[in-house]
């Protein structure tokens, strides 16, 4: 049985810094492809960064972009996602999510088989 748990979410003042992790078991995590998403109320899932099996490459969007940094250590199983200068924006619940890295990341929920249950982060003015 495949799965992902979320850690790290939190309540952080605006320009605060979280690090969020996702322990995956069930898989051979150094096979998969994984990604960071949110979804705010009332709104769809929204890509947030990905990285590869391999770790060489990594993609964010770009309300993200030199804020966030996404890793993974593959001997651990683990993905994780460094949020620094946080805005209010930022404010969703956090999921990650994994697929078969046959060609690299994607930015495309469907691409992702299997999804963590997510973690909320609350970022305040």
């Amino acid at each position: 049985q495949v799965q992902l748990v979320e850690s790290g979410g939190g309540l952080v003042q605006a320009g605060g810094s979280l690090r969020l992790s996702c322990v995956a078991s069930g898989l051979t995590f150094s096979r998969y492809s994984m990604g960071w998403f949110r979804q705010a109320p009332g709104k769809d899932h929204e890509f947030v960064a990905a990285i590869p099996w391999s770790g060489r490459t990594t993609d964010y969007a770009d309300s993200v972009k030199g804020r966030f940094t996404i890793s993974r250590d593959n001997a651990k199983n683990t993905v994780y996602l460094q949020m620094n200068s946080l805005k209010p924006e930022d404010t969703a619940v956090y999921y990650c999510a994994g697929h078969i890295d046959y060609s690299g990341t994607s930015d495309n929920p469907r691409t992702y088989e299997y999804w963590g249950q997510g973690t909320q982060v609350t970022v305040s003015s």
